[in-house]
């Protein structure tokens, strides 16, 4: 797949070398001023060997994971890596099934796109035990570049990455960015309802349909027509109404629940997860039917320790927004313990540190002058459990991988019940989370960065009392 701006192209790899540029002759032509004639030719892998991509002496360059090759240089292209000549885009993924080829590429919706440039498919047999690709590109600014390249075109986006990393900022931004804009931005949370309630809530219910339905309601794909809509923890939803969805996205349209008559719906869907998601397709735990449907194109979110360049402008603008209004600034001591810190929580973690530490402060109170944060008052945590996402890499993220973990991700090890130490602490950490939140349990799962199911099984498990929302117990 090639993106640029104001269109896009597929092909499928053969057995030959394939030839891509500005020329009309190239196997794949990319109408884009700074992609040269004869840009770069991919020589698809033999025998299982991985692809590869050849430069041909390109005025603008070719650069794959941030690296720039030297003229008739050829590297090995990883499922997922990003390979930029000059505002382009060229990826390589993986071919949905054959039988479902039809329906993989939808007429794209661009402004200005070059319509004489028309997607050409030539589809692969996969096999599903394969691994499906995902990027794993931890180069950050072309991530951003991807972003912004793909909300341009009618593509259904899959984002990959851990929590708390930002992926509903970045369905946010490709909505914005999309022909779409002007239509409504919906977010369903697929992991913080029940079966039955994820369904009327995705397609609307009539009145009388079930037991409390005083009313009819409009489910949230059909209010979002005309726009786009977040199935965020897409990964947490019931194999019930994955195949339900998947009716709904092959007809474009839905019917409420109690209903016999369907309704006609225009959405552009994007998923998110932190699951490793083509690994629970391969397990079971996802119709792959449905992971095909969703995936136009995967983009992985760099964690945040990927990303260090965006930590202090974070930080600053969470500052500000904290402050709300009154003077405040990080002291140098403050900065530098943000730049060390690894941030396990991502985004969400640095949003919550810079909150609390603006209350410790007492930035509201100061009456003239500026608050200062200073580095006592940054409460990071000094050991968390992280699971990341566990992706196919590609080689790029292989090479930038750190060799060992950042060490103040770790307390000094001491004598003691290690399992007690950490259940204590868990324990801590939810009582800090409910009030915090209040007592909201959604809320509170929010920022524990777990869903409600599972901070509603660690009450039970710890025999705490479910508080009530707008309580603090």
């Amino acid at each position: 797949m090639v993106l640029w701006p104001g269109g896009w192209v597929t092909q499928g790899l053969g057995v030959g070398p394939i030839l891509v540029g500005r020329a009309q002759e190239c196997d794949v032509h990319v109408d884009e001023a700074s992609v040269s004639r004869r840009h770069v030719v991919i020589h698809p892998g033999v025998d299982g060997a991985p692809a590869e991509v050849e430069d041909l002496g390109s005025a603008n360059g070719t650069r794959v994971g941030g690296r720039r090759l030297a003229a008739k240089e050829r590297t090995a292209l990883a499922l997922g890596d990003l390979v930029e000549m000059g505002r382009a885009i060229l990826v390589v993924e993986v071919a949905r099934p054959v039988a479902r080829a039809a329906s993989m590429w939808d007429a794209p919706t661009i402004p200005h796109a070059d319509r004489g440039a028309q997607a050409r498919v030539r589809t692969l047999e996969i096999p599903m035990a394969q691994p499906l690709g995902a990027h794993a590109q931890a180069d950050a600014e072309s991530v951003t570049r991807l972003v912004d390249l793909v909300a341009a075109s009618n593509l259904s986006v899959v984002l990959l990455g851990e929590t708390g990393v930002g992926k509903e900022v970045t369905a946010a931004r490709i909505h914005a960015g999309s022909p779409r804009r002007a239509g409504p931005f919906v977010r369903i949370n697929c992991a913080a309802l029940a079966e039955t309630l994820l369904e009327s809530e995705l397609f609307g219910h009539e009145r009388g349909a079930f037991t409390g339905a005083v009313k009819a309601k409009t489910g949230l794909l059909e209010a979002a027509n005309g726009g786009t809509v977040l199935l965020d923890e897409v990964g947490e939803m019931p194999l019930t109404t994955q195949a339900k969805l998947l009716r709904v996205l092959e007809s474009r349209e839905i019917m409420r629940v109690g209903s016999v008559e369907t309704r006609a719906i225009d959405v552009r869907l994007v998923a998110a997860t932190n699951r490793d998601l083509p690994s629970f397709v391969a397990a079971g735990g996802f119709r792959s039917d449905l992971y095909f449907r969703l995936n136009g194109i995967t983009i992985r979110v760099p964690p945040l320790r990927e990303r260090r360049a965006e930590i202090l402008p974070l930080a600053q603008l969470f500052l500000a927004q904290a402050s709300q209004g009154h003077p405040a600034a990080f002291t140098p001591a403050a900065l530098a313990k943000l730049e060390s810190h690894a941030w396990p929580g991502n985004v969400r973690e640095l949003r919550n540190v810079v909150e609390r530490a603006v209350v410790l402060a007492g930035v509201s109170r100061v009456s003239g002058g500026s608050g200062s944060v200073d580095a006592e008052h940054l409460a990071v945590e000094t050991m968390m459990f992280v699971q990341p996402l566990q992706a196919v890499p590609s080689r790029a993220s292989r090479m930038s991988a750190p060799t060992e973990p950042p060490p103040a991700m770790f307390a000094p090890v001491a004598a003691g019940d290690l399992r007690a130490d950490v259940e204590d602490f868990e324990r801590k950490r939810i009582e800090q989370a409910l009030v915090a939140a209040q007592g909201n349990q959604t809320r509170a799962a929010e920022l524990l960065g777990i869903s409600r199911r599972t901070l509603v099984s660690r009450l039970d498990a710890f025999g705490m009392p479910r508080p009530r929302k707008n309580r603090v117990e």
